[in-house]
């Protein structure tokens, strides 16, 4: 059955529904100024996952910049929220989770259902809110869409929820194959990477401070993020993760096995780079962990002569990494977002991909990032070292190759961006 002959169905066979809820099917005026009502803001503990909501409102407000925008923000962190609220303060932002019967429990929800035209699944690494998308559809009927999410495990609940979605835009081709595997293709869905490419915002005093308290010229530094294979969660969230013993011996086992096989390869690179240059490294964290662990993985292995030119970061917001990130003159991370904010910034970008790192991945390679994009177990330290020296000795064309990659980003958001735009003109 079609996506919109079921929802017809759905409406025509609903005999139990609200008044509020026939009273919007029965609204024919078209709407010029659609209210989107969208759902991000997953942790605090990533500054990744913080980036994906402002990328995702400068999406919004530069191609759809009549339409009203309502942010339901998924957890109630004070770091993201005041981030939002100091670059946008006169957006809306909602709190409010949804029961098991998919009923919403604040006013807030109930009243942003009410209002809003359409509810629209931010960027994520995966359908982080399908909760919120089932209430969607059975409080409201009105139409949805996914923007830049990585789907890897489709269990026939996700599939239920998603299939009638206007469209699902995922951030890496990987996931298009793994819908189609399960059944679910067409013209709505498409790729439209990480939205977190988009985002706009900066600290620039922060950054500049970081700057002159270290002694870092432009460009004339890189940055290194460490990664262990598996995020402890149940040290960043102890009363939350709800780990058992096993789970936890697991992970601590899989990243002990693996963190020093894994950063040996960084570190000779950036060994290479103080020795050629005589330029400084910045160490630096994506989460909040990693602060704890930087120290041993990147910094207390290194020779005498190097470690007086490495400087420590404390864990930050992205809109100062990105200003230090468009500083730098290469970042080097074993995490996927901090690479995507440095190529937002005209900076180049190693991903050291490791295997527990999901398929997210393969938006490096979908956007001519294949060069730069490193999988750790088939990688040496010196073939990292190397290209990194490549970019030193050849600056300009490696911003070129940012420059590119960015077009590509700037086209899959232009024809993702399209057919979102023929599903507002839909709306009545």
């Amino acid at each position: 059955m079609a996506r919109n002959q079921s929802r017809r169905d759905f409406i025509r066979n609903a005999g139990g529904m609200t008044a509020a809820t026939f009273m919007f099917e029965k609204m024919a005026y078209a709407k010029s100024d659609p209210t989107i009502l969208f759902v991000s803001g997953w942790q605090d503990v990533n500054i990744g996952d913080i980036a994906h909501t402002p990328g995702l409102i400068a999406i919004l407000k530069k191609r759809l910049p009549d339409a009203k925008l309502i942010l339901w923000k998924k957890s109630k962190g004070e770091l993201s929220e005041g981030l939002i609220k100091k670059h946008y303060p006169d957006l809306q932002i909602i709190h409010g989770a949804v029961d098991k019967e998919r009923v919403p429990q604040t006013e807030e929800v109930k009243n942003a259902f009410a209002n809003a035209d359409f509810l629209l699944h931010g960027s994520g690494p995966s359908v982080v809110a399908a909760d919120y998308l089932d209430s969607w559809q059975k409080q409201t009927q009105k139409p949805f869409g996914i923007f830049g999410v990585t789907i890897q495990d489709i269990s026939p609940d996700l599939k239920r929820i998603i299939q009638n979605a206007s469209f699902i835009f995922t951030r890496e081709t990987a996931s298009i194959q793994k819908l189609k595997e399960k059944g679910l293709s067409g013209n709505h869905i498409a790729f439209a990477p990480d939205a977190t490419f988009a985002m706009d915002i900066h600290d620039k005093e922060r950054a500049a401070k970081f700057m002159q308290d270290n002694d870092l010229t432009d460009r004339k530094f890189i940055c290194v993020i460490p990664r262990l294979r598996k995020t402890p969660y149940y040290k960043i969230r102890p009363n939350k993760a709800g780990w058992s013993i096993e789970q936890i011996r697991e992970v601590d086992e899989l990243n002990y096995k693996w963190k020093e096989a894994d950063h040996a390869k960084a570190r000779e690179a950036l060994t290479a780079w103080v020795r050629k240059t005589k330029n400084k490294v910045v160490v630096c964290p994506e989460m909040t962990y990693q602060v704890d662990v930087m120290d041993e993985l990147l910094i207390d292995p290194l020779a005498e002569d190097v470690k007086p030119f490495v400087v420590k970061h404390d864990y930050w917001l992205p809109d100062e990494a990105a200003s230090l990130y468009a500083k730098a003159h290469t970042v080097i991370s074993y995490e996927c977002h901090s690479p995507i904010i440095a190529a937002a910034n005209g900076t180049p970008c190693f991903y050291l991909r490791q295997p527990q790192d999901t398929i997210k991945g393969q938006m490096y390679y979908d956007l001519g990032l294949k060069d730069w994009t490193f999988e750790i177990e088939e990688t040496t330290g010196q073939q990292i070292t190397e290209q990194l020296m490549r970019i030193t000795d050849n600056y300009d064309a490696a911003l070129k190759q940012v420059e590119s990659a960015m077009r590509n980003v700037r086209v899959r958001y232009d024809k993702t961006l399209a057919i979102m735009n023929r599903e507002f003109s839909k709306i009545k």
